[in-house]
This record gives structure tokens, sequence and C-alpha cells, in this order.
């Protein structure tokens, strides 16, 4: 399903939604954006940066930052510049960018699409359509028609990449040859938030709330992040039927926030930041809240406040990719071998997390390391090892059952069983857990 431009209420209820926000198995956004909450979780953030330790990687593979369905101005409901977007990436850690725009008669995602390295990020172009970040290596124009399962089918059979995307649009769908899921989206997140939907409905909370914002820029727009509980049990229940590589979804846009302008003597008119119209309210009510000079005039610009700036939206969550270069085909070749985890590094920078499979069959001083992702035979002598550069808390999990964990910043562990086995790790904020990385699975095969 491809997004349309939402209504005024629509997106006011979003921009709601956007600001409650939710952590994981824990509280209440209703409870997040207060100054003592915001202020904590800048605590946890600064001391996870002074604990952190730099963890050298024992594998073959060099590990990249990559952020998943982001959008430009090649999209209709956003105004990025690709300069911006690039300066934003590089800022968040990020250096590969998977493009998915909306699809339109002016431009061709693909030929028209941001491609090539910029400033040492590497683009890549894509497209959000028929329910799916699609990566193909050739103009769709003549298959728009094509149903999810034809294009899966064109794309893949081409060396192209398919992701099922918004899994909360379309939990009964099952596309055959599918590279992965997204198993985090960030508009997901938006919508839990029932709570606080029916008393956020009025922009002048937005109003009284922007300094928060402003000074708590990062944490306010993490506040959304929930346990993706339905994503994962999903998940699960694919990778049982086929291997599928998991990705986060930024949905990264900047096009969240408000714009204030004078629309007459009487009335100001709030906008979403691409100046799309939401509401016309009157004056006086936004008066006592806004230093509106006395000369003000229909058309001034008297606030504005964007809540999803790109350096925002991109570091809140990341895909780390294990490749051999910074190419297309080494990034290509990750997401085909679901060398992938994902990472909130909004909350501490993943980047060094190691998950492997030590295999001591051979040899009981030099095991054979199998990365994640890998598809290989159970036998006795298979560990699974991970490191980290931070101690977290380690829940392992087969065939979607947690059965183990453990604290630390190691993890070893025998393996008893065949079976579909991924990790998670988890750190703590404001007395609570949240979840910090996510792994593709390894698939121990009978």
């Amino acid at each position: 399903m491809q997004h349309t431009v939402p209504s005024s209420l629509v997106t006011l209820c979003t921009l709601v939604c956007l600001l409650a926000g939710s952590a994981a198995r824990a509280q209440d956004a209703v409870d997040r954006i207060r100054p003592k909450y915001l202020a904590e979780t800048r605590q946890a953030i600064e001391k996870y940066t002074a604990e952190r330790k730099e963890v050298v990687r024992s594998g073959p593979y060099r590990e990249v930052r990559a952020n998943l369905h982001v959008h430009s101005e090649l999209s209709h409901d956003s105004r990025g510049k690709i300069d911006d977007i690039v300066a934003a990436a590089k800022k968040a850690g990020t250096e590969v960018l998977l493009f998915t725009e909306h699809p339109s008669q002016e431009k061709d995602f693909f030929l028209d699409g941001h491609s090539g390295m910029r400033d040492g990020v590497l683009l890549i172009p894509g497209a959000e359509m028929k329910g799916m970040l699609v990566y193909p290596t050739m103009s769709l124009r003549p298959f728009e028609s094509a149903d999810s399962q034809e294009i899966t089918q064109l794309v893949r059979n081409r060396g192209g990449h398919v992701f099922l995307s918004h899994l909360e649009e379309r939990m009964d769908w099952e596309i055959a040859g599918l590279s992965g899921v997204e198993i985090y989206n960030t508009h997901a997140d938006f919508k839990k938030q029932k709570k606080l939907v029916e008393s956020m409905k009025n922009p002048l909370w937005i109003i009284k709330t922007t300094e928060l914002i402003k000074k708590y820029p990062q944490e306010v727009f993490s506040a959304l992040q929930t346990y993706p509980e339905d994503y994962l049990q999903r998940w699960d229940q694919l990778c049982q039927k086929f291997p599928h590589a998991g990705v986060a979804a930024n949905d990264a846009h900047q096009n969240v926030g408000i714009r204030i302008k004078i629309a007459s003597d009487t009335e100001v008119s709030i906008e979403d930041p691409n100046e799309d119209p939401l509401v016309k309210v009157n004056r006086l009510l936004v008066a006592p809240l806004l230093s509106i000079p006395k000369d003000a005039k229909p058309g001034d610009l008297v606030f504005s406040m964007q809540l999803d700036p790109y350096e925002i939206s991109l570091r809140h969550a990341g895909t780390h990719l294990l490749v051999e270069d910074l190419t297309q085909e080494a990034v290509w070749d990750a997401l085909e071998q679901g060398r992938t985890f994902v990472g909130f590094d909004w909350l501490a920078d993943s980047k060094g997390v190691e998950v492997a499979i030590h295999d001591f069959s051979t040899s009981a001083t030099d095991p054979k390391q199998y990365e994640i992702g890998s598809q290989i035979p159970y036998r006795d002598e298979l560990r699974l090892v991970g490191k980290s550069p931070l101690s977290a808390h380690w829940e392992i999990y087969r065939n979607g059952e947690k059965i183990d964990e453990l604290e630390g910043d190691a993890m070893d562990i025998k393996l008893e069983s065949a079976g579909i086995y991924r990790v998670e790790l988890w750190l703590q904020a404001n007395d609570e857990p949240r979840i910090w990385v996510m792994t593709s699975p390894f698939y121990l095969q009978p």
C-alpha cells in the first residue's frame, strides 16, 4: 500500500503520535515528554558514550552503518535536498543510504534517483511500492502494473533486493523470494500511541513543548521507540519458511513539525514543514504562547518547529552490514547473505557488536567462524559467541523462543540443537530496559 498525502487531521494526529512515543516493555509515552525523563535519558546516553570501548572485529568483514527507507524531494511528501541528507548521514555515522522514493510520473526513481558515492556516503536508489522496499537494477517503469509477487520475482531475478515493509499493515503477507523484512519501522511506532492522541490533538500543546524539543531533540524523537514484538514474531515465522534478513526502516522524510504564519488580522495558519496548510485558528488563542510582532502581516512566519530532521531520524536506528568494502556490490552481497543487525544508535553506538558461531569440529584452539546469516549443518561442536563495546543484557532466541540470557560484554554458549538462532542486546535507561541490538538469524540445519 503506497502512502498518500495525508489529510489535515491525519497529519496532526501523526505529529501528535510522534511526539508521544513509547519505550520497551514499560512506561507509556504519556510520561516521557517531560523535563525529568528527558534529562535522565540524556544522562544515560552520556554514560554509555563514556563507558563505550572500541571492539576489534575478528571476522573478515568490514562493518558499515546503513539507513534504509529514506525519502528525498523525489518523493511527494518530502522536500529533502540530497546535499542536506548526505551531511546529516555523515553526522549520524551512516555510510550507506538506501532511498525509497514514492514512484511518480515526473521522475523515474531508478534512472533519476540518487546513486553512487557522494562525500564518502554510498547512495543506492530504490522505491517504496507495492507494500515493499524495492531496490532494482533497472527501471521498473514498464512494470508498474505488476503485483507484489511479480515485482519481487522481477527484481530478484535481476540481482536486486526487495524487503517487506510496514508489517503492521500486512501481517498475513507471504511473498516468495524476498531478501528480508523490516524488523523495526519508525512510522509503525508513531501509530501505537493511542492514549495520548485524544489529549494532544490541540496543536497548542506542540507550541508549549517546543522548548523541550529544542533542548532534547534526539531524546524526544526517540521517546517513540517501542519493542517491535509484533514485527519480530512475524519475522520469526517467515524465517521458518525461508531466510529473511532483518533491516531497520527509518521512514525518514523530514516532514514532521509545524509552521505558524499570520493568515489575517484575526487568524493564524498552521502548516506542516512542507508548507501544506493544516488548520486555521484564532490569533488570540496562540498570542499568549507566541511573541507575535505588532507589525506582523499576512504571510509572515512567526513560529517553526521541526521534529524529525534527517540527522535525528537517521541516528535513531541503523542497519549494520558486514561487507568486504564500501561498494554497492558488497552491500548487495551482505543483504543477500543476511549479514545484518539493527542497532538503536540513538542510545549508544552499536558499531563493534559482534555475534558469530564458532565451529570447533576441526580444531580445539582455532575454530572456524560463521557470520550472522550463515546456513550450516548442526553439529555438537558449535558455540554461539559474541562481544560488545558495552556491558549489556543478552537474550538468545531459537525458533522465536527465548532460550537463554546473560549479562556482560561477551557471550559464549553451546548450541544444543538445530534451529534458527538470533540475538538481542538490551541496555538500561530511565530505570527500564531498552532494546539496543537485534541480529539477523543463523540457520542451523538438522
